[in-house]
């Protein structure tokens, strides 16, 4: 390869991370508000930022497999708990991934799991509460060789 042809690789490159990184703030703050399934699920609620904390990697070489995490900072008391944690895929051909649900019982709100990712896009975590409020976080994950692809 060239000292020119090495050049627009890596510009491409830079391009391909720069983009979802500088788009990655507005996509979250528009995720849970105008993504249908969201505004289904909490009945056009909104949604706050913070309290829920959503641990993806950045970058993953096989969608099969992804190992995902959610916790929520809030006490689980019989007045105030975690009631549901919603997990939301962009590009996924079964957008709704997964829901968990607790009671006070449950100790404390926090999932570990493995999902799979079609792709490159935003995974959303939406948590409601026995206040009726909901929180959420996002994360964009760069997929290299995607998983469930739709065969239609």
């Amino acid at each position: 390869m060239s000292y020119s042809g090495r050049r627009r690789f890596l510009a491409q490159v830079a391009a391909g991370i720069a983009l979802p990184m500088a788009t990655l703030s507005s996509a979250r703050a528009q995720t849970e508000q105008s993504d249908p399934l969201a505004w289904a699920f909490t009945k056009g609620v909104p949604v706050q930022r913070g309290r829920v904390k959503l641990e993806l990697p950045l970058l993953v070489d096989n969608g099969n497999a992804v190992p995902l995490a959610v916790s929520i900072d809030n006490p689980m008391t019989p007045d105030n708990y975690v009631k549901s944690i919603h997990l939301f895929s962009q590009r996924n051909p079964v957008r709704d991934m997964a829901r968990f649900f607790f009671t006070p019982r449950s100790g404390r709100a926090k999932v570990s799991t493995r999902v799979r990712l079609a792709g490159s896009q935003n995974v959303t975590a939406i948590a409601a509460l026995s206040d009726g409020t909901f929180w959420a976080d996002s994360v964009h994950v760069l997929v290299t060789l995607s998983a469930c692809m739709d065969e239609s």
